[in-house]
Parts: structure tokens; C-alpha cells; sequence
């Protein structure tokens, strides 16, 4: 912790040092024209109100003898929207750029010399009037439609306020409606069958994705094969939340509300005022959901192949899930070139789940043994927090910058549990007595994250990127089980009491040039991990460290290599490839078993290594008449891969855990390393524009996975071909003549996922719609109501098919069920409001 603080305060002393460089010094309020030297000066207004345009970005190049400029000075204006540029060269053509938010660019060229008999020239602008780029409506800011799904060759950015059927829902909503992204029953999330790392704002968080409203979310960012600039841990790629935060000058907000069914409520404000050099922001919500989530579970236990007995299970759970939220920081402007951004994160919720289980065991001619019921109630109780510092200074050559952050991550969690046991022989009398389990856990969880990244551009066509970061992550999980009998309770062995420290430290280089229509980047990243862990009650210890020795310097190395050719203005092509790794998380490594299943427990394993991936593609672009479409064949190699494997408890394990309720032949779900797993595959997506008014995003993936492994002398080998289709379409009714119908908007969403293998089976294919109606009402359009559905055939589900010689199990869970959703939203603005008095008071003129 003293070398991670000693680090920061380095760091931020670096920083600051640097932003005194090249800085432009700013014209204090009130000061006079400077006439001992050459100048340039005016005023930035509003065109209609002829107001003056507070912190408006203002540039100015100098033209050169070969015809091209270059930016020489930039300042933001003053509160009244005065500018000025002192001590300039004499006999010079410049060039002024003005940009501020909502407005359109203004751009003049200005020639320049002393007047006869002066030694200085000294130019005024006058007022220049900005026209506003948005329309204000009577308070309501309209702004020009984005694309639903904007794709690069590198990444592809889908505008979250495009997705109708997550409205009043949760991040998990939003994901599940993007095309080469998936979501399981618990919320996990993959990219291309792969786990990404997630993140908000480009950093690391510890929020769940229940806990981020949709609402809030202003696009989210896929990036499937990260550079060196990237998080080396990224080995599925990234997916990276960014959050809403409206620069729009005077004060902005919305407000939403909804309800559904089942259990479903949800309210969100988001506010925003911009003034002068400050701009704050506020967000808040809640969301609460629920429902009751079948499953199903048919087994048959085998001995070298032969039927033995026969398990069925069928259980319904009533889950209910509340979260709230809040955020609220400033951006604070310093200088023209420097501006500084402290933001905090506050959240908390709790869950609430009631299972029924129904079970029977039958021999192998299928007659009943006997049967078991068993309940449980779980609740757990968390909040997350998390506070962030950025810092950005610009110099005066374009494009070079540098910036550094410093975000803190912290929360904790209490829950507990309670599962009753009763079994009966098939004429309803007791097969055994009733046994009894409490569950208690509780934990905590730290991460900080220190970054500073600088960008060069050498020339125009040439950049170097670097930079360095620093990620620490506290752990802490302390689990408690008790065989209750009566007054009496008996710490049952699963018990465990866990805690960990992981450290990453890394740094990178990235060189880019473009020579014609042909570009590449050449990236090193290098980063040093440490992982210490322990079982508290045992003193056991157990970890890694990447690099261990120097002559394994390999497994701290991260290269990446981009090329990319323009094939015309309109078609480019690029290949690229990057080495990754995947750390094992907090559910791999734990060695608590999970009951939650007494026939498919899940456990960790302290032993997992990470896992070193390398990453191939090769994508297409291609812009045409109506839409775009983008092409991507990949490979991915996967030594080491980290994955389940699933057996029968040992007569060891059933004593230990019997007490709890535990079925003798009990799957333990567990994780190993691989050999390797390789995936190859295809994915194709074309954004395509019939109309104004009707458009499609279809996304086909198809991919081959083959696997390699073995255990206690078992091959798992397994290898299969799996494919999966993504549909979204958007249609809005256009009648001018009836009011009710006009601009009522429709989307209508479609997944599919085939089959896919895993090395003891495979997962079963899962489908499902979601629908949804938007309709924008009142004066100027300020209210929008929107009715969704999601799971419209209550049809989506997660299933495994496990094929062994000990056992073959067909089962399916669910996390969600059908849900249905009306939410209604308001837009408010004033971008005159101001808590100046001069503003108040219809100020604009000049200051001092």
C-alpha cells in the first residue's frame, strides 16, 4: 500500500509539472487591449440572443509558406465570451477556429500587418455569433439522430438511447440487444462466446450491471481485440459503459419513471448545469425487478456405463432485486488547455430469492426410491461505491496530450441463508430426518486503479503512445455454514474464511504511421502480476506471479500489431493480432462449495493458472447506398484454457457435506486448465437503411471450437461447430394527419444461439424476442412513453448437456422470466439559467 501511495503522489506531481508546459496563458477578466504588441481579439455571442458564450473553444493557426497550418495558440473564452491573442507574428495570414457545444463551428482567415505609422497592428473581431446546431425548443434540446450501431474497423459503438426494449431497464437489458454480445441466466456477460472485461468510463469497476440503469448509460464501446494500449487481462475483449454526461450550457435534465410487471419499478433524474469554467452533474435511480424462474434437472447415474438410478428435479424460485444508485461530480476547466474532473459513484442493493425444489430418486426401472422437497430463502445486502479524478492537458501542437486518473473502488456484501430438507419414502412417511443449514457470508472488496497515458504525434502522420498503470484489488470473503438441530448448530466443512491481494503493474508503447492509403500500429505492452491469497483458518496460501523468474520474461510481454489498407474511400481492410492473458477470478479460485444445488454444487480451485491467449483477425468494411456492412474472420488459441469440468462427488465429499442436505451422487462443478482450446470463426453484420423511416442490424456468427484435455487420465477432448444470429429492426408509423400514431416508433428484437460443445458435453441452444412501442407527446416533444416486452415467449433459458461414463444430466436454469414495462420520461432545459447575478440579471455584456 506505502509503494502504491509513494507511486501516486509521483504521479500527480509528474502531471502537474507537465501541464505547466506550452501552456497559453488565459486573459484575466477585466483586462485591457494590450497595444505594446501585435494582437488579436473579439467576442463569441449567441446569434439570436447576442449573448456572450462562456468557455468556447477558440484556436489559431498561422498559415505557412507551403500552404498548410499550423495551431499556434487556443484559449476558452471568459464568462462574457471575450478572447484575445497577444504577441503574434507581423505580416501573417491566420486562421481562427470557434467551437463551443450546440453551436456550429465558425472558421475565418484573418490577414494582418501593422497601420501605417504604428508599430503594432491590433485587429478586433467584433462579435461573432454562433448559430446554435441544436433547435431549443421551449426548454427542450433536440438533438440529430445517431445510428443505432456505429462500426469501425477497430471497434463498433452501439447508442444506447436506440435500444427501446431496455428502456426502464438495466445494463443487462441493454446488453442482451447487441449484436456479438450475449448474456446467461446470471448476468454474465460474453463477446463472441469469450468473457470480456468490463468496464464504465474506460476504468475498471466493481458495479454489477444490475446496478447501472440503462437510463444512464450513454453508449457502450466493443472492442474485440484490444492494442497494447489495453488492459492485458482484456482476453476477451472489452466492452467499455459510458456514462451520460450532457455539456450542454445552463441547466438540462431528464426525469423517467416507470412500472411493470412482474414486480418491476424503476425511477431515474439526471441533471446537468454548465456554467463558465464548471460544469456539474447529478444522476440518481432505482430499479427493482423480479419474477418466479423455473428449472428442470433429469440424471442418470452410471457405473462403466450402465444405468444405475435415475434423479429428477424440478424447482421454482421468486426472486426480487432492488438496486439504487447515484452519481454527481464537476468538471472544472483550470486553464484553456487544462481541465480537471472528480466524480463519485454511489450504490447498494439487495436480493431476495425463495426456491421450492421438488426431487425424485428412482432405480433403474424408474419405480421411486423416495422423494425430497427442499426450501430456501437467500438474502444479500451490497453496496458499491467508487470515486474518480482525471486530469487531461492538451499542448499547443494538435493531437498531443496527456492525461492521468485515478479512480477508488470499494464495497461490501452481507447475506445469508436458510435450506430445510425433508425426505420421504414413496408412501409419504419420513426416508430420513429433516436436516437444517444456515448460511452466513459477508466480504469486501477494494480496487485502485493509477493510469497516465501521453500521445504524440512526431508528424502528421506518424504518433507514439505511451503509459503506465498501477491496479491493486483487496479482497475479503468470510463464508459460514452450521447444521442446525434444534438449539444446537454445528460449523459444517464448507465453511471457509478467504482473502486476496492482486497486483498488476504495466506499462506500454505504441508506435502508429500512415505511408499513403496503408497504416499500421506496432504495440508492446509489458506487465508484472502478483496474486497472493488465504484460506484464513487453515493459514493455507496460495497465488502466482507472472513473471516468477526473467527467463520467463515471455509471460510479462504483451505484443499487438495492426495493419490496415484503404481500398477506397468508401472499403478498407485490416488484419491484426495481440497476445492477452485471463487471470482466474474470484468464483475460479474460491474453495467454497456452493449448495445452493444439492445435486450440482460448484466449487473453486486455488490451483488455476492463468491462462495465455493470442488473438488473430482480419475485418472488412464496406460502405454502400442505404448501410454498411463489415466482415471479421478470427482465431483464437487458448493454451491453458480455463474451464469447467463437472464429476460425481467422492464417498470423502458426501461425508463431509451430507449434513447439508447433499444428494450422494451430487455433481461437483468445478474448474481446470486445458490443453488449449482454438476457436475459429466468421461474423458478418450489416446495418442497412430501407427507408427513413425502417431499418435492420442482422449479426450472423459462426464459429468451430475445438478442445483439448485431460484429466486423472480422461480425455475431454471434444470439438464442435456452434453459430448464432442477431436481428434488430426499427420501423417508425409516419402519419402527419393523425396525431395519436404519427412518429410512433417500433423495435423488434431476435436472438438465436445454437448448441455449443464443452469438454464434457454441451450447452443448449437458447432463442427469444423482445418488443417494444415508443411514442413522444406534449409541447415540442419534452414527454416519451414507451411500453416494452422482453421475452416475449418467455422462452429464454440456459441449459447443459453432460455426457460421461459416470453420469448424463439434461438440465436448464432461468434467471428472468416474461416481463413487461412502461416507462415514461420528461427533457427540461433553460440554457440561460445561471446562479450568477449577472446572468440573473440579463448580464451578458462585458465584465470588469
Amino acid at each position: 500500500m506505502k509503494t502504491t501511495l509513494f507511486t501516486l503522489c509521483c504521479l500527480l506531481i509528474s502531471v502537474f509539472g507537465f501541464a505547466q508546459v506550452d501552456q497559453e496563458p488565459e486573459m484575466p477578466a477585466g483586462a485591457k487591449i494590450d497595444v505594446q504588441s501585435n494582437t488579436i481579439y473579439g467576442k463569441i455571442v449567441e446569434d439570436n440572443s447576442k449573448k456572450g458564450i462562456p468557455a468556447a473553444s477558440v484556436q489559431l493557426f498561422i498559415k505557412k509558406a507551403n500552404g498548410t497550418d499550423s495551431l499556434i495558440a487556443g484559449m476558452l473564452t471568459q464568462n462574457n465570451g471575450d478572447f484575445k491573442f497577444a504577441n503574434l507574428q507581423q505580416d501573417s495570414v491566420f486562421r481562427i477556429l470557434i467551437s463551443a457545444i450546440g453551436y456550429e463551428p465558425y472558421e475565418q482567415t484573418i490577414t494582418v500587418s501593422p497601420k501605417a505609422n504604428q508599430r503594432f497592428f491590433l485587429n478586433d473581431l467584433g462579435n461573432i455569433a454562433l448559430i446554435q446546431e441544436v433547435q431549443q425548443l421551449g426548454g427542450v434540446t433536440v438533438t440529430a439522430n445517431r445510428p443505432a450501431l456505429e462500426m469501425g474497423i477497430d471497434r463498433k459503438v452501439f447508442n444506447a438511447s436506440k435500444s427501446l426494449v431496455a428502456s426502464g431497464g438495466t445494463a443487462i437489458d441493454l446488453m442482451k440487444n447487441i449484436p456479438s454480445v450475449s448474456v446467461d441466466l446470471e448476468g454474465n456477460v460474453q463477446l463472441r462466446n469469450s468473457s470480456p472485461q468490463i468496464f464504465v468510463d474506460g476504468r475498471p469497476t466493481i458495479l454489477t450491471l444490475d446496478q447501472i440503469p440503462a437510463e444512464n448509460i450513454d453508449k457502450i464501446e466493443l472492442i474485440t481485440n484490444p492494442s497494447a494500449k489495453f488492459d492485458a487481462a482484456s482476453s476477451g475483449g472489452i466492452i467499455n459503459i459510458v456514462l451520460k454526461k450532457n455539456k450542454r450550457m445552463g441547466l438540462n435534465g431528464i426525469a423517467s419513471a416507470g412500472i411493470g410487471w412482474p414486480k418491476i419499478l424503476n425511477g431515474n433524474l439526471s441533471l446537468n448545469l454548465r456554467e463558465g469554467k464548471f460544469n456539474f452533474f447529478l444522476n440518481g435511480g432505482f430499479n427493482q425487478s423480479g419474477g418466479e424462474a423455473k428449472g428442470e434437472t433429469e440424471r442418470q447415474n452410471k457405473s462403466g456405463g450402465v444405468i444405475q438410478n435415475y434423479f429428477n428435479q424440478t424447482s421454482v424460485n421468486d426472486r426480487t432485486r432492488r438496486f439504487g444508485n447515484g452519481r454527481f461530480g464537476v468538471d472544472y476547466f483550470m486553464t484553456n488547455r487544462s481541465t480537471i474532473s472528480l466524480s463519485q459513484q454511489i450504490g447498494g442493493g439487495s436480493m431476495r430469492s425463495d426456491e421450492n425444489q421438488y426431487q425424485e430418486n428412482l432405480d433403474n426401472s424408474k419405480a421411486m426410491i423416495y422423494y425430497g422437497e427442499r426450501f430456501s430463502d437467500y438474502r444479500n445486502r451490497m453496496n458499491r461505491n467508487g470515486t474518480a479524478l482525471n486530469f487531461k492537458h492538451t499542448f499547443p501542437k494538435e493531437g498531443r496530450e496527456l492525461t492521468a486518473d485515478v479512480s477508488y473502488n470499494y464495497g461490501n456484501n452481507r447475506g445469508g441463508s436458510n435450506i430445510l430438507n425433508n425426505y420421504y419414502n414413496p408412501d409419504g412417511t419420513a426416508y430420513q430426518p429433516s436436516s437444517l443449514v444456515r448460511n452466513d457470508n459477508r466480504g469486501s472488496n477494494r480496487q485502485l486503479t493509477v493510469q497516465t497515458d501521453f500521445v504524440n504525434p512526431i508528424t502528421e502522420d506518424i504518433k507514439l503512445e505511451g503509459g503506465l498503470r498501477s491496479f491493486t484489488n483487496w479482497f475479503k470473503s468470510k463464508y459460514d455454514a452450521f447444521g442446525v438441530n434444534g438449539n444446537t448448530e454445528t460449523k459444517l466443512p464448507l465453511s471457509n474464511n478467504y482473502e486476496y491481494t492482486e497486483n498488476v503493474y504495466a506499462g506500454y508503447l505504441t508506435y502508429s504511421q500512415k505511408i499513403k492509403t496503408f497504416s499500421y500500429q506496432a504495440g508492446l505492452r509489458a506487465e508484472y502480476s502478483k496474486f497472493n491469497g488465504l484460506l484464513v483458518d487453515s493459514a493455507q496460501k496460495f497465488g502466482y506471479e507472472y513473471p516468477s523468474k526473467f527467463k520467463n520474461i515471455w509471460n510479462a510481454l504483451f505484443p499487438s500489431l495492426f495493419l490496415t489498407k484503404e481500398l477506397n474511400e468508401k472499403a478498407q481492410i485490416q488484419a491484426n493480432y495481440s497476445r492477452r492473458i485471463r487471470r482466474p477470478n474470484f468464483w475460479n479460485i474460491n474453495p467454497f462449495v456452493d449448495i445452493s444445488d444439492p445435486v450440482n454444487l460448484r466449487q473453486g480451485n486455488p490451483a488455476l493458472r492463468p491462462e495465455f491467449i493470442n488473438s488473430f483477425e482480419v475485418n472488412y468494411s464496406q460502405n454502400y447506398k442505404g448501410g454498411n456492412f463489415l466482415a471479421v474472420l478470427y482465431m483464437r488459441n487458448n493454451p491453458d484454457d480455463i474451464m469447467q469440468y463437472s464429476d460425481t462427488i467422492s464417498a470423502q465429499q458426501y461425508e463431509q457435506l451430507k449434513n447439508a442436505g447433499v444428494d450422494p451422487n451430487a455433481i461437483l462443478n468445478t474448474y481446470i486448465n486445458a490443453g488449449v482450446t482454438n476457436r475459429y470463426g466468421a461474423e458478418f453484420t450489416v446495418q442497412h437503411k430501407f427507408t427513413e423511416n425502417f431499418d435492420i442490424t442482422p449479426t450472423v456468427n459462426l464459429q468451430y471450437r475445438t478442445v483439448k484435455a485431460n484429466v486423472n487420465n480422461q480425455d475431454l477432448s471434444n470439438e464442435g461447430f456452434n453459430w448464432e444470429a442477431k436481428l434488430i429492426a426499427n420501423y417508425k408509423l409516419v402519419t402527419p394527419r393523425n396525431k395519436v400514431f404519427n412518429n410512433l416508433g417500433f423495435q423488434l428484437t431476435g436472438e438465436f444461439e445454437s448448441a455449443q460443445v464443452i469438454a464434457q458435453g454441451r450447452e443448449k441452444a437458447q432463442y427469444g424476442f423482445d418488443f417494444a412501442m415508443k411514442k413522444d407527446f406534449l409541447k415540442n416533444n419534452r414527454a416519451t412513453v414507451t411500453f416494452a416486452v422482453n421475452d416475449v415467449l418467455n422462452s429464454y433459458r440456459w441449459g447443459t448437456i453432460y455426457d460421461t461414463e459416470n453420469f448424463y444430466q439434461d438440465s436448464y436454469r432461468r434467471w428472468n422470466v416474461r416481463s413487461f414495462r412502461l416507462t415514461f420520461s420528461y427533457k427540461f432545459g433553460d440554457s440561460n439559467f445561471s446562479f450568477t447575478n449577472n446572468r440573473r440579471n440579463g448580464g451578458g455584456g462585458d465584465e470588469g
